[in-house]
């Protein structure tokens, strides 16, 4: 053998010994310490090359519906950035300060927003000699303790042809609500929801601020449209995972063109400021699922940068789609024939005598009929399943939208009935009965307490009681829980050191 072979084989020797000598006392130790990791996925609505590597102008989805407990009123979510693991910091997660987040919205069917809401962000921070996004237990949005925080303005613009009628301040200076962070730093997260929501002159409402991303569904349709073989569907890879969220309840009345014609289409888009100053729209979204799936990577970019009324570029991808070519050859299923006009009136249009405006331009927005009430009962497959109520007239957050634009692509509305789905039926969260109607987010701090510890204690109190002294009430326990992590560690030190010490004994006997 030779000195150099004979050297890595030192080497790979004592490296073994090593790591199992950290795996004995850290694995002990992890019976105090450890949290739960959470699963390795996120949400995908990295839809495009460019927008994917600048997640805070990344919209994820587009919600708007009927206010189920004031169906006068017309409620609207905006999601973006993607991927919010909730452990993220110390930088949590914060909207650009130098983007414009829009909401359009087009009330007479010409594929033109006739009004945009426009909320534009500053970040503040009370102490820049410290790393920490919270000093303390944060108690509401003005606690001192709160180190980062953030407030926005909302303007109304009113367009006509795309030209500027008028502009309105709606709000100055709201606070934003912050990521949560855990217990310890935000006892009661509730509160802090609460508080970030605020009454607007005109009758509407507004949040912003973190929340569990609602979106649900089997991200692995990816890996070969669930593995080649459907092994691979029921999973929520969205579980455990948040996004910011701006949330706008408005009068009916306010948006639409008319009584007699309450369809609206809606969409999102953001736009961030160039090097020269000038804003340029960067992300955009309506549907779910159309930049993604539908459109080609030669034009996923394109559609980001793009407006509806240009959307004739893009018709080509909705009559000829490549998902159901797809479907075809993974799974046998045949294609419907094409061109896919059904596509067109259900995604471009809308659906005639429910949510089409009339003189439509075919354009890519959720089209929501106003003047049907909701539903008491909401079904998650919403018109496929008789509830007029639901998508693909505009969107609520318990629509099963995967599921239903599958059943459509795959036929449907021709005649080709199919029960095609990715099992996940439902968000992981429940959504709230009330405005944003969003669920809280999930918490940095979440997983498993420490053992020893009561499921009600707080973060404090479980450190306090795992250092309880061996006479105290469940003392003995803890103490002996601490005392084995203690000796494995010491017994790793010490095979640490027997490794050293043999690895040297080696390396100065003769060749």
């Amino acid at each position: 053998m030779t000195p150099i072979a004979r050297s890595g084989a030192r080497r790979r020797s004592l490296a073994t010994l090593v790591a199992g000598a950290l795996a004995a006392g850290g694995l002990a130790a992890a019976g105090m310490t450890t949290l739960e990791p959470g699963a390795a996925s996120a949400s995908s609505h990295r839809e495009a090359p460019l927008i994917s590597g600048q997640p805070k102008y990344d919209n994820t989805d587009v919600y708007a519906f009927v206010s189920p407990d004031d169906p006068e009123t017309t409620t609207i979510v905006a999601n973006w950035i993607p991927f919010e693991d909730p452990a993220g910091g110390p930088n949590f997660y914060t909207f650009a300060d130098d983007a414009q987040y829009d909401i359009h919205i087009d009330n007479n069917g010409d594929a033109q927003g006739e009004l945009l809401l426009r909320y534009t962000f500053r970040t503040h921070t009370k102490n820049k000699k410290t790393f920490l996004y919270n000093t303390g237990p944060v108690t509401s949005l003005d606690d001192p303790d709160l180190n980062i925080t953030q407030t926005y303005d909302i303007d109304l613009l009113k367009l006509h042809n795309q030209s500027l009628v008028s502009k309105t301040k709606l709000a100055d200076d709201i606070p934003v609500a912050p990521s949560d962070v855990g217990k310890a730093s935000m006892p009661d997260y509730s509160t802090l929801r609460r508080q970030a929501v605020r009454q607007l002159a005109d009758g509407g409402r507004t949040f912003a601020g973190q929340a569990d991303d609602p979106f649900f569904l089997d991200l692995r349709v990816f890996d070969l449209l669930y593995g080649g073989n459907l092994s691979e569907v029921g999973n929520d890879t969205l579980k455990g995972y948040n996004v910011n969220s701006i949330a706008l309840q408005l009068p009916t009345d306010m948006i639409t063109e008319s009584k007699r014609q309450p369809v609206v289409g809606i969409w999102s888009t953001t736009q961030r400021m160039n090097a020269q100053g000038n804003f340029e729209q960067v992300s955009r979204l309506g549907n779910p699922l159309v930049n993604e799936v539908v459109n080609p990577l030669k034009d996923k970019d394109k559609f980001n940068a793009s407006s509806p009324w240009n959307d004739g570029q893009f018709l080509k991808n909705v009559t000829n789609p490549e998902l159901p070519k797809l479907m075809e050859a993974v799974y046998k299923i045949k294609a419907p024939a094409e061109p896919r006009n059904d596509l067109v009136d259900v995604f471009l249009k809308g659906v005639k005598g429910l949510n089409q405006p009339p003189n439509v331009r075919p354009a890519e927005m959720l089209r929501l009929n106003t003047s049907i009430k909701p539903t008491a009962d909401p079904k998650r497959l919403g018109v496929l399943d008789g509830d007029n109520a639901g998508f693909p007239n505009g969107r609520r957050l318990t629509d099963d939208v995967v599921d239903i634009s599958l059943q459509v692509v795959e036929g449907e509305l021709v005649g080709a009935k199919n029960d095609l789905g990715d099992a996940v039926d439902a968000n992981d969260r429940k959504f709230g009965d009330s405005f944003p109607y969003l669920a809280e987010p999930v918490a940095g701090s979440r997983g498993p307490l420490a053992k020893g510890t009561a499921g009600g204690n707080s973060v404090r109190d479980q450190v306090g009681d795992a250092l309880q002294p061996a006479g105290s009430a469940g003392g003995t326990r803890d103490t002996g829980l601490i005392a084995a992590s203690a000796a494995s560690g010491a017994a790793g030190i010490l095979l640490i050191g027997a490794g050293l010490a043999w690895w040297r004994r080696r390396t100065h006997r003769p060749n």
